[in-house]
């Protein structure tokens, strides 16, 4: 692969310079000269990418693992209508959330509050806001660093289900929590 790499490079730094090389022979040669300095140079540095980039595999695949293991905890507690007020299931849910957090005290968090779509943006922003607050502030009484948590109010503007319908607002209305 790397030999096919270096023959594509080369012929193409050859086409290039025939098409602009000069009449004198000195020209011509160190351009090819430079070409293939380029060309290997390439080819290492795309080797030693190729070596950084499955370093970097592991380093994510322990990020997926850290997230996969925070979904089964719980990302998303749901509120009732017009209300910021943390239900008892909401506060399990943010229970197993700072369990996790303490155990792993290098993550941290943004927590999403969310509305379903009846009322104005504003409102909905503010209603948002309120509920990932809620959240937080549960959170940190749980004893999670509240340096580690970022709240933003999404409002009305990210459902997480579309429609019309009681069942789609009941799953707008939430505070979605996300690691970072």
């Amino acid at each position: 692969m790397i030999k096919r790499l270096f023959t594509l490079l080369t012929a193409t730094a050859f086409l290039a310079a025939c098409e602009t090389a000069s009449t004198t022979t000195g020209d011509v040669t160190s351009s090819a000269q430079s070409s293939s300095t380029n060309a290997s140079t390439t080819a290492s540095s795309s080797s030693s990418s190729s070596s950084s980039a499955s370093s970097s595999s592991s380093g994510e695949t322990a990020t997926a693992s850290v997230k996969s293991e925070f979904a089964k905890v719980g990302t998303t507690v749901l509120f009732d209508f017009d209300s910021a007020q943390l239900t008892d299931y909401a506060q399990r849910v943010l229970d197993r959330q700072a369990a996790f957090m303490k155990a792993r005290p290098e993550t941290r968090v943004t927590i999403g509050g969310h509305a379903d779509e009846r009322g104005t943006r504003e409102y909905n922003l503010a209603l948002g806001e309120r509920r990932a607050s809620s959240a937080r502030d549960y959170l940190v009484t749980k004893g999670v660093n509240a340096a580690r948590i970022r709240i933003i109010s999404y409002g009305k503007e990210r459902p997480a289900s579309v429609g019309s319908t009681e069942a789609a607002w009941r799953l707008n209305r939430r505070a979605q929590t996300v690691l970072n």
